[in-house]
């Protein structure tokens, strides 16, 4: 196993301290889709793909929970079968119940529907704890902590690249109803009382646009995934 991961084709990876910032820099040059800006740790695994939309913002914010999925996936095939991946609507990537790593996006152009030129979405996943005293964080958690301390992260992105490919290709022959499928499966905290930003209620699912739906006692609130678009860096 070396440092260096190989790629699917169509893919190209390329190297950074802060992938996702960087990835940001390169798409807004004008580099091509499919670059993977990476740093395997040792203590964080963190990724980035650059995205060139082909349709309005709205419908390729898609790309955020495609690329969860696939991590999903990938940590799955890799990871002891006794442990659990969930994926949380904010971009949370839980393992064993616990945040152990995040999903986020930025985009060329906030407008919902418009075709942004870019898309980047990214994730850092925790190999080892961040301090010496996780257990003052008990929410918080590490795959060297859920037993996942065989898990290589060069191989682990390897595998989330494949598998984020496989589900893009997917997406674009059968539309996003079997995402939506997989990723309702494995959703966080679904049925049950959730808080987002100053909206309470029963998370009920997500629209074809995978926007939160929120159910309170007189009316269903619906935040979009737009919401969790960060600045481009």
């Amino acid at each position: 196993m070396t440092d260096t991961p190989v790629f699917p084709p169509l893919l190209t990876g390329l190297h950074a301290a802060d992938p996702f910032a960087y990835a940001c820099t390169q798409a807004r040059q004008g580099c091509d889709a499919g670059l993977v800006v990476y740093d395997p740790g040792p203590s964080v695994l963190q990724g980035a793909i650059v995205f060139a939309p082909e349709v309005s913002l709205a419908s390729a914010m898609a790309m955020l929970p495609l690329c969860a999925v696939g991590f999903q996936n990938a940590l799955g095939a890799l990871a002891p079968p006794e442990v659990g991946v969930h994926l949380a609507w904010n971009g949370d990537l839980r393992v064993n119940g616990a945040i152990c790593g995040q999903m986020r996006a930025a985009v060329s152009d906030l407008d919902p529907q418009a075709v942004p030129d870019w898309l980047v979405v990214g994730f850092a996943i925790n190999i080892l704890p961040q301090s010496d005293t996780p257990g003052d964080t008990p929410d918080q958690t590490t795959l060297y902590g859920e037993g996942c301390s065989e898990v290589n992260p060069v191989t682990l992105l390897e595998s989330w690249a494949r598998h984020t490919l496989v589900a893009l290709n997917r997406w674009s022959d059968d539309g996003p109803g079997p995402l939506h499928k997989e990723w309702t499966g494995l959703a966080w905290n679904i049925g049950k009382d959730v808080t987002h930003g100053d909206l309470s209620g029963r998370f009920t699912g997500v629209d074809q646009d995978f926007g939160l739906l929120l159910k309170s006692t007189d009316t269903t609130h619906l935040i979009p995934l737009t919401d969790l678009l960060e600045p481009a860096s």
